[in-house]
């Protein structure tokens, strides 16, 4: 992204890809991403999830949920995570997560 521009994340175009099989665990779900730059030494860049449920291994990232509804549950005793629209996220490296999306979710992330 250049300096003194603008993207509008919420329309900027994604190609979907299916989830790998091992990851998929319900559904038929496509991740969608468009990496945009660095900020500050941070990858930053939108990310999308079409419905269904995938498994992670998460990167330390700080999210905003721009649309869609999602839940993220963790194998550790965390609790679950319910996203929406305006939702500010942090996820901890390595934390091994389960996506399931119930409308499609979209987020300008920071990793």
């Amino acid at each position: 992204m250049k300096r003194n521009s603008v993207v509008h994340a919420a329309t900027e175009w994604l190609e979907h890809e299916s989830v790998p099989a091992e990851q998929s665990l319900s559904g038929d779900p496509h991740t969608g991403v468009a990496e945009l730059g660095t900020f500050g030494g941070l990858e930053v860049g939108v990310w999308e999830m079409t419905p269904g449920v995938m498994s992670d291994v998460e990167a330390e990232e700080l999210f905003v949920v721009l649309s869609g509804a999602a839940t993220v549950e963790f194998d550790d005793d965390s609790p679950t995570l319910t996203l929406g629209p305006g939702d500010v996220v942090r996820l901890a490296k390595g934390a091994k997560t389960v996506w399931t999306v119930t409308e499609t979710l979209r987020k300008v992330y920071l990793t």
